[in-house]
């Protein structure tokens, strides 16, 4: 019985840089719902809860996934002409210095712009750091343990920013940070966003002082200085070996993608707030929803140097102060539904590492999370959601278990199933056409088609429209998944 090889120095070196790129994948990705409201409505010096700044949110995250898809797919071809761990550093750095731009913008083109740069580093640097896992190990179960470990920390990313930002909030309170020459509002204050933002320096840092001391991929390195190398091609992604796995593995990361925005990510700010549990404070806040509304609008009419303006600015945050108490307690829930969905998440990604150490083949494994989905996402959006409470939390929780865990599975197949000079090309391909310019779409179908659809009108539509719509788009991916998954081959190396 033949013993893995000890890791050395430098393997202990890639896990640690490796597990920050993930953490701090999520991290910077989660930052979006947290400032992007708050940001553009002081950007646009509007409230935060103008129809203007609700639309510039939306249009915010469709102008930076089809930037991240567009420019992390161009991101995997460098990585097979240049270099997995050159690519991977050159995505952390920008991704960490983007937001920390970002926190300086004084307009809204400039924050859009640096915000499209945080999701371009994302997208790339993900594919860059499995594909430079995959190569690191030289041993079979070594390779699946620690790519299974490392993808784990992402869905620790997304409790850290949410405690970093709680912790930002804490502290202005109290008055305990420095300005550092940022920008103010119109209130004078520098906004809790601002720093939010400049915290995604922070992966920036280890990643600097622990790149010298860390190899590039061995066997990429030797195949580029023999000459042995081929050159990567989209083109070859479709060539007859090659084109039945790029479709496959594409439509199945569209699936996965679409099931997370257009069900799991438009829970925690639509669906939540029409729990039952919150059924007084909806209805409460129903009638100051309504003359906030009304207000807006009127504003929205005057032209910018009306000094009418200034008088509804007004009106609108008395709005907001009487909606104040209510909010909080959906604020709360919401908050706790959010960390279900993270907390099921990272069980997903080890519960995965965990399959990946036991063997079990590739195909067989998806499964388990495939067949799962078909019952546990119908149930929880068309049943559980009408009872609330701890069911629902619990159902959603396995929503983000078997949903989260299909990430890290791509995480670690794609790299195999590809050859070498096209390994970075292809599994950018499928993450980011399939995933992020094809499945993120589904959030924009469920909220501005389907929902209003079934309301009768997008001035009709509820959180329990929302959820129903939710409900159909995660079945209706979860199906499609399941089916398309019997075409998936089995990697040859495992063969």
């Amino acid at each position: 019985m033949s013993t893995a090889p000890t890791l050395t120095t430098k393997h202990w070196l890639i896990i640690i840089i490796a597990s920050i790129g993930f953490l701090f994948d999520t991290y910077e990705l989660l930052m979006t719902p947290l400032v992007a409201a708050p940001a553009i409505a002081e950007l646009l010096k509007l409230p935060p809860s103008n129809p203007i700044v609700t639309s510039w949110v939306g249009n915010l995250l469709t102008i930076a996934a089809v930037c991240g898809g567009v420019f992390g797919l161009l991101g995997g071809w460098l990585i097979d002409k240049f270099g997995r761990k050159t690519i991977m550093a050159a995505s952390i750095f920008l991704y960490s210095a983007a937001p920390f731009c970002a926190a300086y913008a004084t307009s809204l083109t400039t924050f859009i712009i640096f915000r499209s740069a945080t999701f371009i580093g994302v997208c790339v640097e993900f594919v860059a750091a499995v594909t430079w896992l995959a190569e690191v190990f030289q041993d079979k179960k070594q390779k699946e343990k620690w790519l299974g470990i490392t993808q784990a920390f992402a869905s620790i990313g997304g409790v850290c920013v949410t405690v970093m930002s709680i912790w930002i909030n804490g502290r202005l309170k109290e008055g305990g940070l420095p300005a550092f020459s940022l920008p103010t509002g119109l209130d004078g204050t520098v906004g809790s966003w601002r720093y939010l933002l400049m915290t995604g320096i922070l992966p920036a840092i280890p990643i600097a002082l622990l790149l010298p001391f860390v190899p590039e991929s061995q066997v990429w390195r030797e195949k580029k200085a023999s000459g042995a190398l081929k050159r990567p091609s989209f083109g070859g992604l479709f060539s007859p070996e090659l084109r039945k796995v790029t479709l496959v593995t594409t439509i199945l990361s569209a699936c996965a993608y679409g099931i997370a925005f257009g069900a799991l990510q438009v829970t925690v700010a639509r669906v939540t707030p029409g729990l039952p549990e919150l059924g007084p404070q909806a209805k409460a806040m129903a009638p100051m929803i309504a003359e906030a509304k009304a207000l807006n609008t009127q504003l929205n009419d005057l032209p910018a140097g009306d000094p009418v303006r200034k008088e509804l600015v007004g009106k609108i945050k008395e709005n907001a102060i009487a909606q104040a108490p209510h909010k909080k307690v959906v604020d709360e829930m919401s908050s706790k539904v959010q960390f279900r969905q993270e907390m099921g998440g990272l069980v997903g990604r080890v519960l995965l590492a965990v399959l990946l150490i036991v063997g079990m083949s590739r195909v067989a494994m998806l499964k388990v999370f495939q067949v799962p989905a078909l019952i546990i996402l119908p149930v929880t959006y068309f049943m559980l959601f009408e009872k609330g409470g701890e069911t629902f939390l619990w159902g959603y929780f396995l929503c983000g278990l078997v949903t989260v865990a299909q990430f890290s599975y791509f995480g670690e197949y794609l790299p195999k199933i590809f050859p070498l000079h096209l390994r970075g090309t292809g599994g950018s391909f499928a993450t980011n056409v399939g995933g992020r310019m094809i499945g993120t779409c589904m959030a924009t179908v469920n909220t501005s088609w389907l929902a209003p659809l079934l309301a009768g009108g997008i001035q009709n539509v509820r959180p329990s429209h929302v959820a129903m719509a939710a409900g159909y788009i995660a079945t209706s991916m979860a199906v499609i998944a399941l089916i398309v998954g019997f075409f998936l081959p089995e990697p040859k190396s495992e063969e």
